[in-house]
């Protein structure tokens, strides 16, 4: 279903008074389960050995990124859980995450970044898979792309499969094509594309190679798509980057209409990037694009979106 500009704008406007009315994003009763955020990064430079991401030199990312930081900004708008995402390469780093996980309760999983294809791998597959909270990897759409015709590469990604693992990839715009080929070799395999596969966007209709890449890579029904890094990607014609990101959930609709049109309610799945997205747009602000967006489709398609298709996806244990 296509919202319709006049309708979307109404029931926006809606959706902001009662927003006011809650108190600056207070839970509403109308949202009973839990809102999810299934893409944050969490990491800390005073840990001994540093982190190898963000650089020293990152003024706003640099810093210590842990669970109450995050709750500090997603709280005050209904968020109360996480998916984390390892950004690191470094083994290790994944039982960090894990330890962290396992001390608060709002990690409801974690995505482990592993190396495919490598000797190594499945011992440390099998080693994390032990715990409930490692619920799948990711990989960039360039490490897809060079193991999608190699044996060995394409066993490690079966065996996430095997211990009812997803996978996330992340890569851009191209990237849902190679998804598709991946989906069809190994079709019993939970998919995530992050970040909308990184379109830049204008505030106009998507480009039409991107619709049918992500069409290809929506036919197979294991496939998800992230809507995420949103803010991060937002380029009015005119407009370059540092420029903070346009806050008018209009600007956004155009490409939130097409994901939906191709992936509907039943695929999508919630995630901010914080604290990468702080560089472009407050935590609320990017939050509240989504949410007047997805208020418009009614109260069955906003739960799915911050939770349902999350638990789908991810299969984590419910964390009460």
């Amino acid at each position: 279903m296509r919202i319709k500009r006049r309708q979307f704008v109404k029931i926006a406007s809606g959706a902001a008074v009662g927003w006011l009315q809650n108190g600056a994003g207070e839970a509403s009763d109308a949202a009973p389960l839990p809102l999810i955020d299934c893409h944050t990064h969490f990491y800390d430079p005073t840990r001994p050995g540093g982190i190898p991401w963000p650089a020293a030199s990152d003024r706003i990312l640099y810093r210590r990124v842990l669970p109450e930081h995050f709750l500090e900004q997603a709280t005050p708008v209904g968020v109360t859980q996480t998916v984390v995402v390892e950004a690191s390469p470094r083994v290790e780093d994944n039982a960090w995450l894990l330890e962290l996980a396992q001390k608060d309760r709002s990690i409801v999983g974690v995505v482990g970044h592993l190396t495919p294809g490598i000797p190594e791998f499945r011992e440390h597959l099998g080693r994390f898979a032990r715990n409930p909270l490692f619920r799948g990897l990711r990989i960039s759409h360039e490490t897809l792309k060079k193991g999608l015709d190699i044996p060995d590469f394409l066993a490690d990604i079966r065996r996430l499969a095997e211990h009812d693992l997803e996978l996330d990839v992340n890569g851009g715009p191209e990237t849902p094509f190679d998804v598709a080929h991946l989906a069809r070799q190994i079709p019993d395999l939970r998919i995530v594309i992050n970040h909308l596969a990184n379109l830049d966007l204008d505030g106009q209709a998507p480009p039409a190679k991107w619709v049918e890449a992500m069409r290809s890579a929506a036919r197979h029904p294991r496939v998800f798509c992230k809507v995420s890094a949103l803010v991060e990607h937002a380029r009015p014609p005119g407009v370059k980057p540092p420029a903070p990101a346009p806050v008018e959930a209009e600007f956004y609709r155009p490409v939130l209409d097409s994901i939906w049109e191709i992936f509907g309610d039943d695929r999508l799945i919630y995630g901010s990037n914080w604290p990468v997205s702080d560089l472009a747009a407050s935590y609320k602000s990017l939050f509240s694009i989504v949410d007047l967006y997805v208020r418009s489709r009614g109260d069955t398609a906003r739960e799915k979106f911050f939770c349902r298709n999350a638990q789908v996806a991810y299969q984590f244990p419910v964390r009460r």
